[in-house]
């Protein structure tokens, strides 16, 4: 296969993250498909750029930077938040009559009709929210012992309080079942998004789905072993998707 004939495989973050777990997934796939991580507004290369929180703007931003590198075959990865954003952006490219990801590829994230126990209604204080972070797993206990001015406060919390308001708002934007294939993807000990409740991303796409289970937590995304049940996974949906025949859904 030709670099100019890779299908492309776009990765989407989850919160208070950039690209850089994203960072050595070019090497599992090699030659196969063209790895472009998609860095959100606010952080890293990004910083001085404000953060979205809103919905709309957040696809009109992905539509402009992304939408020109939709002119072959492409899939979605998205990771917790960044789940929410590939759902999300799916239905936008299809409502605007672009061409659809071949799959969709949701990773430790709930289905939208399920309460999250990161995006507590009403939002919390920064303390609360703090205290709900690493209770979870999600920040180090160290972010409780130091003050207004330490790293996760100044740094770390603001990018994570507004990442949690736009994972709200796009659950809250749920535009039915997409007419893609699904492959939800989910830890074996991740107890913010557990195996039994990612299952039922099922009910959110007519065309397919199957379920795949990983060893790790909420961050399993950090660990080598998922690019490559994806390079797996891609091939042979590519490969169903020619021959007209959806993988069945199950665990690993």
């Amino acid at each position: 296969m030709t670099g100019h004939a890779r299908p492309r495989l776009f990765c989407f973050h989850h919160a208070g993250a950039g690209v850089s777990s994203f960072a050595r997934w070019q090497g599992v796939f090699g030659e196969r498909r063209e790895v472009v991580p998609v860095l959100l507004p606010g952080r890293d290369a990004r910083a001085a750029e404000p953060r979205i929180t809103d919905p709309g703007q957040l696809m009109a931003e992905l539509l402009d930077s992304v939408g020109p590198l939709l002119d072959r075959p492409y899939a979605l990865y998205g990771h917790s938040l960044g789940a929410l954003v590939a759902h999300t952006f799916a239905h936008a490219v299809a409502g605007l009559g672009l061409r659809e990801p071949d799959l969709v590829v949701l990773g430790a994230a709930l289905p939208l009709h399920l309460p999250s126990p990161l995006l507590p209604d009403p939002f919390p204080s920064d303390h609360e929210l703090l205290c709900r972070l690493v209770a979870h797993g999600q920040l180090p206990r160290a972010a409780l012992e130091e003050d207004e001015d330490g790293v996760w406060h100044r740094r770390a919390l603001p990018v994570i309080r507004d990442d949690l308001k736009l994972a709200t708002t796009l659950r809250a934007a749920e535009g039915g079942p997409l007419h893609v294939p699904v492959l939800a993807v989910a830890g074996r000990e991740d107890a913010v998004a557990p195996v039994c409740q990612v299952e039922h991303w099922r009910a959110y796409t007519t065309a397919g789905f199957a379920l795949r289970t990983v060893a790790g937590g909420h961050f399993f995304v950090r660990d080598g072993r998922l690019p490559r049940l994806l390079s797996e996974e891609l091939d042979t949906w590519s490969y169903a998707s020619r021959a007209a025949v959806r993988p069945k859904s199950s665990s690993l």
